[in-house]
């Protein structure tokens, strides 16, 4: 297959990704973004097991993420089950019959008119303007089941082709190896954003803004959506309030963590006056904190770096001794150390911190 000069920087950079000391479903975004270089598609979704043994899943930002919650309608996953071969919903047994790359052809089970009739296109993937799907199940070496990435189309794209089916394939490893589960490490992040709404003890909502919405959606992802009350989770964690206002003491205020390929979520409650200044409500802040690496990775592609000095970049600013970093790439040390010196002349940098505070400067991480 013939690659043209932006689809072999897209792979090497792929191929690097599977090689960091960090990889997880929190690097959907970053890999979404190379794919996209490397395959046509209009949305770009990965759904894998959550930490909390359900169905979890990253849609793009895109109009289909705006109506997913859609998806997790029980009406919807009964008429999915009736025309799709093996859904999402159930990842265990794709594992188990699965095997590379399907388009939609291969993923249904009945003639396209039919799937047209059905309530799974009409009220999930229509809305969504989403049709074709190619769609690839990923595993370990050893077989376990990491996730299922699906790519999407719209009704006036072209059909996913042989070309598509080839080029997933051929990924496969390395998109396996980027999105399997590792160790989540909150001291190697950094915050993101941070936001807070006011609701009642009873869990309705009094009062909350756009990006306190945002946050909610990306935590919880597709199953909730902005309604007049919080989600279960955030309701039993009101429910710990209740203790304090009978006259207990908390060592410190009710916290709810969720970690997700979104990043890592914390949300505490605190007890507050109402604004009505009748009871009491309370204050949720949710703070989102993302791997250090999801920052480091858009910052160092918008460099456009010859690729090898874009990864002795990367293991610098992770720490790695020099002669580590050689060992790492396959190269001599004296090539290491040409690259960093290529690499700080380039950036006008004169150290691994210079170089660091030029990457995550605040301008640049928000690009």
């Amino acid at each position: 297959m013939s690659l043209s000069r932006v689809q072999q920087q897209a792979l090497a950079r792929v191929q690097h990704m599977a090689c960091l000391d960090f990889n997880g479903p929190q690097l959907i975004e970053a890999l979404l973004h190379e794919l996209h270089h490397l395959i046509v598609f209009d949305t770009g979704g990965y759904f894998y097991p959550g930490s909390e043994g359900v169905l979890d899943a990253y849609i793009e930002p895109s109009l289909a993420r705006d109506v997913m919650h859609t998806y997790f309608d029980p009406q919807i996953m009964a008429s999915e089950r009736k025309v799709i071969r093996r859904s999402a919903h159930d990842f265990a047994a794709a594992v188990r019959g699965d095997h590379g790359p399907q388009v939609m052809e291969q993923l249904i089970t009945v003639p396209i008119g039919e799937l047209l009739r059905s309530d799974f296109y009409n009220l999930a993937l229509r809305p969504a303007e989403l049709l074709d799907c190619l769609s690839l199940v990923l595993r370990t070496p050893q077989g376990a089941g990491v996730g299922a990435l699906k790519l999407y189309r719209g009704p006036q794209a072209p059909r996913f082709g042989p070309d598509d089916v080839a080029m997933m394939a051929e990924l496969e490893p390395w998109l396996a190896r980027v999105l399997q589960l590792g160790e989540v490490d909150t001291d190697d992040s950094v915050v993101h954003d941070h936001a807070m709404l006011v609701a009642s003890p009873q869990g309705q909502l009094l009062w909350t803004s756009p990006e306190a919405d945002r946050l909610l959606a990306l935590a919880f992802e597709p199953r909730w959506y902005r309604r007049g009350e919080l989600p279960p989770a955030l309701q039993a964690l009101q429910r710990c309030l209740e203790y304090t206002c009978q006259g207990a003491s908390l060592p410190k205020p009710p916290q709810l963590d969720l970690h997700n390929a979104s990043g890592t979520f914390s949300l505490r409650a605190t007890l507050m006056e109402s604004a009505a200044g009748q009871g009491r409500a309370v204050c949720i802040e949710i703070t989102q904190r993302v791997p250090r690496v999801t920052k480091l990775l858009p910052a160092l592609r918008a460099l456009g770096l010859p690729q090898r000095q874009h990864e002795i970049a990367y293991w610098l600013v992770r720490g790695l001794p020099e002669e580590q970093i050689a060992a790492r790439m396959g190269i001599s040390a004296n090539t290491a150390t040409y690259h960093r010196r290529q690499v700080y002349t380039r950036l006008g940098v004169q150290n691994r911190q210079e170089l660091q505070a030029f990457l995550f400067a605040p301008q640049r991480c928000s690009t």
